[in-house]
């Protein structure tokens, strides 16, 4: 089978059997979004749908999160995961978000970058699932299930996997396939016992065919 064939077989499969792929993050607008991004950095969405609510209600927008401090906000996520450095990224974050963009969050990948807290991985997230680009945020589940079906082979970093697949996915599909393979990832293709039997991709993957 062709690197060509397994993107095609997959990406068919997934456009039947997962019409509808999307962030389990909550969000409302862009900037909560990204605070909610930020904030799922080695943490679940669970919890961060548990804490987003009350701390957006309190500061609903960049302005309003610029003119606190870290000390407040760690007050409101004081149970993620690294909330101290969480804290002081969101405060930063908010306060570039005004000073350089006059509270108007930026679809440019670069300028996204720029803002405390945001790595190439959730500015991508960003601009796909805001600005609809094609753009492919590699997480620890995107990395993995890649890996395993063999969309990609010996990837040694998130870049390296994020260029293969952009390199495949025809563009209007690749914001859609970022929830693919993460949502594959968690529910089905796990990390420690990926469910095989109950995967329908199994017939062209690799992991499943040296298994």
């Amino acid at each position: 089978m062709t690197t060509a064939q397994r993107y095609k077989y997959i990406i068919a499969w997934f456009t039947e059997n997962m019409p509808i792929a999307e962030t389990e993050l909550h969000y409302s607008d862009p900037f909560g979004l990204l605070v909610a991004v930020i904030l799922s950095a080695q943490c679940t969405d669970k919890r961060v749908n548990m804490i987003t609510p009350r701390l957006l209600a309190d500061f609903p927008t960049p302005e309003v999160m610029a003119a606190s401090s870290h000390e407040v906000i760690f007050e409101y996520i004081r149970s993620i995961s690294y909330p101290n450095n969480k804290a002081k990224h969101l405060v930063g974050m908010a306060q570039k978000l005004v000073s350089d963009f006059g509270g108007v969050m930026p679809d440019d990948i670069e300028q996204l970058q720029t803002l405390p807290g945001v790595g190439r991985k959730t500015a991508n997230v960003i601009a796909s699932v805001i600005f609809n680009k094609p753009t492919m945020a590699v997480d620890t589940h995107v990395f993995r299930i890649s890996e395993r079906l063999g969309l990609t082979t010996n990837s040694k970093n998130p870049l390296q996997t994020e260029l293969e697949l952009v390199k495949h996915i025809p563009p209007e599909l690749i914001p859609k396939a970022h929830h693919w393979l993460i949502l594959h990832g968690r529910y089905v293709c796990v990390a420690r016992k990926p469910k095989c039997e109950e995967c329908g991709l199994r017939v062209w993957c690799k992991y499943y065919a040296k298994a």
